[in-house]
């Protein structure tokens, strides 16, 4: 992505970044009620969704605990599953608002958490994660409200770590060392390297170089390039630099430090590569088909947190889909020029949105889609209707031949 330069850092950097991932991983979080890792509870969850497909809760779990193992993409698609189960629960929305967050779209995020919010949830449950968007937009006053709502929560000492970072961001070393202190106290791992950002982020670096080589003599040499260059950044930069590792390019430090992937607009195709609920059957197809020693585990590449792991298919399953019904009839051709009139009468509404046609023994559909639950389906209804055109909810089965709609 022009101007955009993920940094791609040496062992010295892989091990600090590292000391914060142990103990992620090795820590109570909020992707699991029992005393586990993410991969445990991942591997528990999977267990249960091979024999349940549908059981609300371990979609849930299963999503985040693949959000802490740093796979997006998979804990898209177990939220999107779980929305799809019950679209009137608050926490499909929050998990789906942490994901846009993970890859790098604070600003899509923001309308994930508010319905999460507008559907019954406590801001609290969501706070460390919407924290991180508000950091991520420079908005660190913001930011650091909703970490400290986070504070006494299951993502907590996230939360602590997250707002040392926000309050060094904005300037206020001792305060960030002070909110530190409690995870120092209890020698959380990862307080070395947020201790060691802090103190770069406040114009420092010889003594972030210092705290680092005195937890790993001798790692500083890879690191040094990066401390240096953080005050420099602009505040959403810099948030992006110690949270995901990522440095706009020199020739355009006014870009946003973090690289936000092209991200379906409602209604158009999503293409293999990015259909989420596909990867979460390929999660469920191998956890029945395998023995309970062999179940796949998600490989960590804590140095580079934005990429997603590879997950093993074994075969392609059927997967239904949520899609709009515009219009019906026998003629396929009439199909069509319904929806070319529609979109000349709403150039924007329609703005890069491709039309399908379903065909069945006794009709023919106009559909776009597919969404990733029914709530997004839901949305882009209401936009439709705004705009005097009716649209029904259609999922097909595997009787149904969908294929694009040949157009002008």
């Amino acid at each position: 992505m022009r101007g955009l330069l993920h940094i791609r850092l040496g062992g010295a950097i892989v091990a600090c970044a590292c000391t914060l991932a142990a103990a992620s991983a090795s820590a109570q979080g909020s992707y699991s009620p029992f005393d586990e890792s993410p991969a445990a509870a991942m591997a528990r969850y999977v267990r249960s969704l091979a024999s349940e497909p549908r059981d609300f809760e371990s979609l849930i779990g299963a999503g985040k605990a693949a959000l802490e193992m740093g796979d997006s993409q998979a804990a898209a698609g177990f939220f999107a599953r779980a929305d799809e189960v019950d679209p009137r629960s608050p926490e499909p929305q929050a998990g789906m608002g942490a994901v846009s967050v993970a890859t790098g779209d604070p600003k899509a995020a923001m309308p994930y958490f508010k319905r999460a919010q507008e559907l019954g949830a406590a801001v609290a449950s969501f706070a460390c994660d919407r924290g991180l968007a508000y950091d991520l937009l420079g908005q660190q006053t913001q930011a650091q409200a909703d970490y400290r709502l986070a504070l006494s929560g299951r993502d907590g000492d996230e939360a602590r770590r997250r707002l040392a970072l926000s309050l060094a961001i904005s300037g206020d070393r001792a305060m960030a060392l002070q909110t530190l202190a409690p995870l120092a106290a209890k020698g959380d791992a990862g307080v070395a390297r947020v201790r060691a950002f802090v103190l770069a982020l406040t114009c420092d670096s010889s003594s972030a170089v210092t705290a680092i080589n005195a937890v790993m003599p001798g790692a500083s040499a890879g690191v040094t390039p990066f401390l240096q260059r953080l005050p420099s950044l602009s505040a959403g930069q810099k948030a992006a630099a110690v949270n995901f590792g990522i440095f706009p390019d020199s020739g355009d430090t006014s870009a946003y430090a973090y690289a936000a992937p092209q991200r379906p607009m409602p209604g158009t195709t999503i293409t293999a590569s990015t259909d989420r609920l596909s990867r979460v059957d390929a999660w469920l197809h191998t956890a029945s088909a395998s023995p309970p020693q062999a179940r796949p585990s998600i490989q960590v590449s804590y140095a580079q947190p934005l990429r997603s792991t590879t997950l093993q298919r074994t075969a392609a399953a059927f997967q239904s889909k949520i899609w709009l019904q515009l219009a019906s009839g026998q003629n396929v051709d009439d199909l069509a020029s319904r929806f070319e009139r529609l979109k000349a009468k709403n150039p924007d509404l329609f703005d890069g949105i491709k039309p399908y046609v379903s065909r069945s023994e006794d009709r023919a559909r106009l559909l776009v889609g597919p969404f990733r639950g029914p709530s997004d389906a839901q949305i882009f209804s209401e936009d439709l209707k705004t705009a005097g055109i009716d649209a029904f909810r259609f999922t097909n089965s595997q009787n149904d031949r969908i294929a694009p709609l040949a157009t002008e």
